[in-house]
């Protein structure tokens, strides 16, 4: 496991070592990894793009580094994306996340919660850009959570919500401080479950969704919370109809 930022990031993206002079005190220590799962250690060294408050990508560095605490508290935020899969009823697909997890582990969230890395494809400086970014990282992970194959949740089929940027502590050395795409799309899938990273799924219906947040023996993540409390179901209630009119909002909403 690297100790220092990751620097696999396209040709006109900034350097992992901008971080490094933005950021002089980061934490690059390894010791909070020691007994996590190997696996998930591993995909610690992905690449995250690092932002400013407006969403433009100031660097690029590991997951790790972006993840722990000590560095989110110095200001460190990256880009992510949530994606809400619907099928032909309008279920929503809910993943509890794996025991393995380091961060956030058995809870249950949206359908698919990851990040764009620093490769190309996936990156973006403007909004078009990154919404496209985002939207290939989201079939990327689709496949490696779920296992759904590419060619049942094509790129166009994939509706940009809005971002929202929010901090969020996982425990006393881990969690969350991103500028988050909302993705929905629809779609009828064939499951092939990672144990690695997902625990369990479901199906559920707006009415059931609001069962499961009433029973005190779930946890569900923080960024799903905060989406269920603000606009999911409104949303939800619209998807066959007028969606088009939530979409592609341009104002980051700050929560």
């Amino acid at each position: 496991m690297s100790a220092t930022t990751t620097t696999t990031v396209t040709q006109n993206a900034p350097s992992a070592d901008t971080i490094l002079r933005l950021f002089p005190d980061i934490d690059t220590s390894s010791a909070e990894l020691d007994g996590h799962d190997e696996e998930q250690i591993r995909l610690m060294d992905e690449v995250c793009i690092v932002l400013d408050n407006n969403d433009k990508p100031i660097g690029t560095a590991s997951k790790k580094l972006c993840h722990l605490m000590t560095n989110i508290d110095k200001g460190l935020l990256h880009r992510a994306f949530s994606v809400f899969l619907f099928n032909d009823q309008n279920q929503l697909l809910l993943q509890q996340r794996a025991s393995e997890k380091i961060t956030f582990p058995d809870m249950w969230t949206n359908t698919c919660c990851s990040h764009p890395l620093g490769v190309p494809g996936e990156t973006g400086s403007n909004l078009p850009e990154s919404i496209e970014g985002v939207k290939r990282a989201a079939q990327r992970k689709l496949g490696h959570e779920l296992g759904i194959k590419k060619e049942q949740v094509p790129i166009e089929n994939f509706h940009f919500l809005t971002r929202i940027h929010y901090k969020a502590p996982s425990d006393g050395k881990w969690g969350e401080h991103e500028i988050d795409y909302i993705l929905f799309i629809k779609a009828n899938v064939d499951l092939d479950v990672n144990p690695n990273e997902v625990r369990d799924v479901k199906y559920v219906t707006p009415d059931g969704l609001k069962s499961l947040f009433a029973d005190p023996s779930l946890v569900f993540t923080p960024w799903f919370k905060l989406i269920c409390q603000s606009m999911l179901f409104e949303w939800w209630e619209h998807l066959d109809s007028d969606l088009e009119k939530y979409a592609n909002e341009q104002e980051i909403r700050r929560m």
